[in-house]
């Protein structure tokens, strides 16, 4: 289930991170959804869907990280 919109995004990922990184796992989450369409491109059998919000968050992760508050920042 690719996301056209920021907005179509997991309500836990809108809350915690700032715009550009919900443009960042956006566009990831994508890219992983195309590219992991096959199961025999997933490790372990796992879910189409379970592969790709982790990537995203992985593509995140380079950019950003979570502060004592709860939410994402960009790393210094």
């Amino acid at each position: 289930m690719p996301y056209t919109e920021i907005s179509q995004l997991p309500e836990s990922v809108q809350r915690v991170l700032p715009l550009h990184a919900q443009d960042i796992y956006k566009d990831v989450f994508n890219n992983a959804w195309k590219q992991y369409k096959r199961p025999e491109n997933r490790r372990d059998n796992a879910d189409r869907e379970e592969v790709a919000h982790r990537v995203a968050w992985s593509a995140v992760k380079k950019k950003y990280e979570k502060g004592d508050d709860g939410k994402w920042h960009p790393k210094k």
